[in-house]
């Protein structure tokens, strides 16, 4: 999602960037995820860490949840690699820099990023003038959802091969969408080649959170509501995983924000650990 004045990356695109560079600067290692590219693309200022919204202990598990579920999709980038796909596509990609920190993994893929025509052209000349550049296996693709374009459409013209199998990934965006829409994106990947993979990320409603991270999923939706970004979509897992089955998928998973925290966190000593409150569905098709 984008600024509609500048192009430049919406406030959340932006905060989930800060974070992860937080985690790497105040946390102790090992980091679940290394990444401060986000925050050379971003270039919030050199009082960055003074925003209320960055202070290390009151935001702590806000920025373990960004960083597990990053780690968690790198994770499965590279088994899909490794299984043969060789197409990636993130649908929202905003301050995303899977491409500049992995390019190990990611130039043995056609890497598809999805989002709006300003976010698009204001993130590519943010990769050029850092020396970045855009190589020949980096597609930034403009999408004008407002105005309703077909992402598939804009994906084939930008060299996707819907015959092939796809990893696409979704995170941090259903909550902004209605559940039609959303119903109607899982139908579109649903149809694409056998063997293609999904990963939404999707909020929980209140009622299935700890207690202790509920006055901080509030927080977040009033932060939303006032950014003019309100959560609008909430999913019981059952309910997600039967959009999926309704949408055409053959196998559908749901992984708990608690299981990632077991997967990269179980060991730590300092105390991180990812509040809850945000799911993953995985489905095949």
């Amino acid at each position: 999602m984008a600024d509609e004045q500048t192009g430049a990356p919406d406030n959340t695109a932006v905060r989930t960037a800060l974070w992860r560079a937080l985690h790497v600067q105040v946390d102790p290692p090992p980091h679940v995820l290394k990444d401060e590219i986000g925050l050379q693309l971003a270039a919030p200022g050199d009082d960055w860490r003074r925003r209320p919204d960055m202070d290390p202990c009151t935001t702590s598990a806000f920025r373990a949840a960004m960083v597990a579920r990053a780690r968690f999709i790198e994770d499965l980038i590279a088994e899909q690699a490794d299984r043969g796909v060789t197409q990636y596509v993130i649908l929202g990609a905003g301050l995303d820099t899977f491409a500049q920190r992995r390019p190990e993994v990611a130039s043995r893929l056609r890497v598809f990023e999805v989002d709006q025509p300003g976010t698009q052209a204001w993130k590519r000349h943010r990769l050029v003038e850092l020396g970045y550049g855009i190589p020949d296996w980096l597609h930034l693709v403009p999408v004008d959802f407002e105005a309703s374009e077909d992402w598939l459409k804009q994906l084939a013209a930008a060299g996707f091969d819907s015959s092939r199998p796809a990893l696409i990934v979704s995170t941090g965006v259903s909550m902004y969408l209605t559940k039609d829409a959303t119903a109607a994106t899982l139908r579109q990947i649903a149809g694409l080649a056998p063997g293609s993979t999904v990963a939404l990320t999707f909020l929980l409603p209140t009622e299935l959170l700890d207690d202790a991270d509920r006055p901080g999923l509030r927080a977040s939706k009033e932060g939303a509501q006032a950014s003019g970004t309100p959560f609008i979509s909430f999913y019981t897992p059952p309910e997600m995983l039967e959009l999926a089955r309704e949408a055409g998928f053959k196998d559908a998973r749901h992984l708990s924000g608690a299981s990632l925290a077991h997967r990269y966190f179980a060991d730590r000593t300092d105390g991180l650990r990812p509040s809850s409150g945000e799911d993953i569905l995985l489905a095949t098709t």
